[in-house]
């Protein structure tokens, strides 16, 4: 493997790391956002809906870093 195929791949390994890197904090911010805004306005001011979002904007953005990382294979049948 010569040294500028290594660099290459290495480079795009950093940029698919970072951006599962941001779509965490965009999507774990949004989950935040929405728990903290159903908390407010319909549930008296709860503290479950706040996590629940963070965590589901936690998990939704590691299946995409997932993906990206590792994708399936397809098989035609």
């Amino acid at each position: 493997m010569t040294q500028k195929n290594k660099d290459a791949i290495e480079d795009d390994y950093s940029a698919k790391l970072d951006m599962c890197l941001t779509d965490g904090i965009i999507k774990t911010g949004s989950g935040v956002a929405l728990g903290a805004l159903s908390s407010l306005l319909f549930l008296g001011r709860r503290r479950w809906p706040i996590i629940a979002g963070m965590g589901m904007g936690i998990g939704l953005a590691y299946a995409n870093c997932e993906n990206d990382l590792n994708p399936k294979k397809k098989h035609n049948v």
